[in-house]
């Protein structure tokens, strides 16, 4: 399968000025898209929270919150 991407070419001032005004959140998602070690431990937290989540061994959130 071949994917077409169009072309985009962006001013690097505008680009700094969308990079300043990212939310914490929004910057955290940016570099999990481009760093691969980032994107393959979220993978797998994701797989293993599914088997624990099956498998009945994830806390509450009245235990979570418990102190």
């Amino acid at each position: 399968m071949v994917v077409i991407v169009p072309k985009v070419e962006v001013n690097l001032d505008q680009l700094a000025k969308a990079l300043e005004e990212l939310s914490p959140g929004e910057l955290e998602t940016l570099e999990i898209r481009f760093n691969p070690e980032l994107r393959a431990e979220l993978k797998d937290r994701w797989a293993k929270a599914k088997e624990e989540l099956a498998k009945g061994r994830t806390l509450s959130k009245r235990d979570l919150l418990a102190q």
